[in-house]
């Protein structure tokens, strides 16, 4: 539902792996600023505080990634504009996916079936009812947390319109939430040399990855913007 499935797309499993070291330093970079400067009190504080991250990730990605596919789209010339707009739904329903699995559950309190008051051994169809949620909330918690991690890693399949979109739909991506960052005060309290240094570190390192992602998909495979839009 949330990985890239287009049979002639282009895999480089060399820029998947500098994408996931990039992560996996940047988190630990993070953690140890937050501990080491008070910014949280514990390790649970710090996990608290990247789902609080996650959360502004994917309402920034789920608004600006209909907009910037929408923009690639029609910056395309014929023939590929009508080729992309057939290679969008994918995308579109990923994202569409994500939104309605995250909905279902405030859609099934919010419709006054269920709530705290709610009496589940007033009938045998009540107590089947509970059941039937139990079960079917064990299914879409994982799906909920595998399908965040997979939209966020793959962009929403954006790599499913091309191989181009997703370096610069994550670079655009990141230097929003580092708007964000800096109009939230986030790492306050850290001297400021430190504090733009995180602010900075996630845009530079992710475009600075994107670019090099872009330029292998230039020399290595041939691909490039200019040809995907036909300018």
């Amino acid at each position: 539902m949330f990985t890239p499935s287009r049979p002639d797309r282009v895999n480089d499993p060399v820029v998947k792996r500098v994408q996931v070291l990039r992560t996996v330093v940047g988190l630990v970079a993070v953690t140890w600023v937050s501990l080491s400067y008070g910014l949280a009190a514990d390790a649970d504080a710090v996990v608290d505080d990247r789902f609080d991250q996650i959360r502004t990730t994917l309402i920034v990605l789920g608004v600006t990634c209909p907009i910037a596919l929408a923009a690639f789209i029609a910056a395309a010339r014929p023939p590929n504009r009508r080729l992309f707009l057939r290679r969008v739904g994918k995308p579109a329903g990923a994202l569409l996916a994500l939104v309605v699995a995250l909905a279902v559950p405030r859609l099934i309190t919010g419709l006054g079936y269920v709530d705290e008051n709610t009496n589940w051994t007033a009938s045998g169809g009540r107590v089947a009812l509970l059941f039937a949620l139990g079960a079917f909330l064990l299914w879409l918690a994982p799906f909920v947390l595998y399908g965040i991690a997979q939209a966020l890693v793959h962009v929403f399949r954006a790599a499913d319109l091309h191989e181009t979109v997703p370096p610069l739909l994550a670079t655009l991506l990141v230097w929003e939430l580092a708007l964000f960052d800096v109009f939230r005060g986030a790492y306050d309290g850290v001297p400021v040399g430190v504090r733009a240094a995180f602010i900075l570190g996630a845009p530079l390192t992710v475009t600075a990855v994107a670019m090099w992602e872009l330029r292998r998909l230039r020399t290595r495979h041939g691909l490039t913007l200019r040809a995907a839009l036909l300018r």
